[in-house]
Order: C-alpha cells, then structure tokens, then sequence
C-alpha cells in the first residue's frame, strides 16, 4: 500500500511527543522528498550506505534514531554531507529521525525493548538527559548471577559484551540506558542498582565499577540502539500497510 509521508510522519511526531523534547538535534522529518511512501527502511544511524542500500530497496522514508544534524555542527555542506544528500535526493527519498524520545518511549523506546529482551520487568524511569529520564530501571523476577545477564545481554545484542565487573553481588535492580549511557553508572550505584546495562563506557568505568561494586555491561552503542527504530518500522507497517526493511551495518563502536 502506499501512504502519505506526512501522514506518516505525523503519526511518529504525536507517538513520540516529537516536540516535546529537548534535544542535540532536529527531531522528525529532516530531508523532503516524494509525498508518495510505499516502503520505509529503517536503520540506527544516517550515512550514505543506509541512503544507497535503502535506495536500492526502493524505500521512500528512511528512518533512522541518529540523524544528520546536530547541534554546534557545521552549518555547511561540506563533500562529506553532500555525497549523503545526493544519495537521498538520487532517490527522491526522506528522511526522519527520533534520538531521545525513541529512546525513552515505555512501550517502542530502545530502553523498554531493551528491559523485555532481557527478560526483565520495566520499572521506574531512570538516567535523566537534559531534564528528562531516557532509560528504565529493569527488575529480575528473581536475582541472577552476572554470568546469566551477560548470557541474555549477548543474546539480545548479538555480540559478546565488554563486562567490567562489579562486586559479585546477585543481580535485581539493572539500569537500562542504551547508546553512549556509561556515565549513568554513578546515577546506579547512586541508586542502590546492581548493574548498568549501556551501549558505550566511558575510561573511569572500571575504577567506578570496581569502587561502586555495580557491574556494567556495554553492548555496543550501535547494537543497542536497533531496537526502537525497527519497533517503529514495524508499526509503520501495521498501521498504514507499507513495506519495511531493517537495513542493519553492524558497526564495533
């Protein structure tokens, strides 16, 4: 079936309280092409090989969690951004993209589906980002031994996780903040949490981890931030009866 973009994008904007954020770049539509959308592709972050491969898919949104322009960033098209937009405007496609509300979302957020894929029950908000909680407090339904969470967190990501262990205590309480959330491990340990489950560290980690006794587990800031963007690709899908493709690039970072 074929949708309106803005149809589309409207339904996203009001899901996400788009406006509502205060965020490090434009959240929602950031690149205009065709009003007519039969397939949208979705993807964590907004490059040239995702406009190419989503091109070749013959996708007329692309949808992404990081997207071109940020805040303090060049207010130029350098050869870099250009070579970016011309694979878009090649395909006459749009662009949108949702950073924080995709990440904080209780029921499509990153955060939430993170807490689901571990098996864990999605608790009080936690980890606030410029007023607002972006990740979730996730609760064992009985303590578990860190070799099980790293069990369910490599299954969840698939990769191994970089473990920096803490002081061996059973695991309950796990503060869930994907991407680049390792400076939430003091906001655990302040907390009374057990654990930090996150994308990326940051170097003090291993010492705050050490001194805290909380454990954290870094999957990747790139696998951890799949979840919210396919979520939303799907509903896209449901809702108006577009195709959509997933189009992963796996990234080590």
């Amino acid at each position: 079936m074929v949708a309106s973009r803005d149809e589309l994008i409207a339904f996203l904007d009001d899901l996400l309280d788009a406006p509502g954020w205060e965020d490090y770049g434009p959240n929602g539509l950031q690149v205009w092409g065709r009003d007519d959308v039969e397939l949208v592709a979705t993807g964590v972050s907004a490059h040239r090989e995702l406009f190419e491969r989503a091109a070749a898919a013959g996708a007329g949104l692309v949808l992404c969690h990081h997207g071109l322009f940020w805040g303090g960033g060049p207010m130029t098209v350098g050869p870099q951004l250009r070579r970016r937009l011309e694979a878009l405007f090649a395909a006459d496609a749009s662009l949108a993209a949702y950073h924080l509300p995709l990440d904080a979302h209780p029921e499509v957020g990153n955060n939430a589906l993170i807490c689901e894929a571990l098996g864990l029950r999605r608790g009080k908000a936690f980890a606030e980002v410029r007023g607002r909680p972006i990740g979730f407090v996730g609760e064992a339904a009985e303590p578990l031994d860190l070799a099980e969470l790293v069990n369910r967190c490599r299954g969840a990501f698939g990769r191994d996780p970089l473990v920096l262990e803490g002081d061996g205590r059973p695991i309950s309480a796990v503060g869930v903040v994907s991407g680049g959330g390792g400076s939430n491990l003091a906001d655990a340990a302040r907390l009374g949490l057990d654990a930090l489950v996150t994308g990326e560290p940051e170097e003090p980690a291993m010492a705050d981890a050490r001194e805290t006794g909380v454990v954290l587990i870094a999957g990747g800031h790139y696998a951890t931030e799949t979840f919210g963007v396919r979520k939303l690709g799907e509903l896209l899908a449901e809702h108006f009866g577009v195709g959509h493709e997933f189009i992963a690039i796996p990234n080590p970072v």
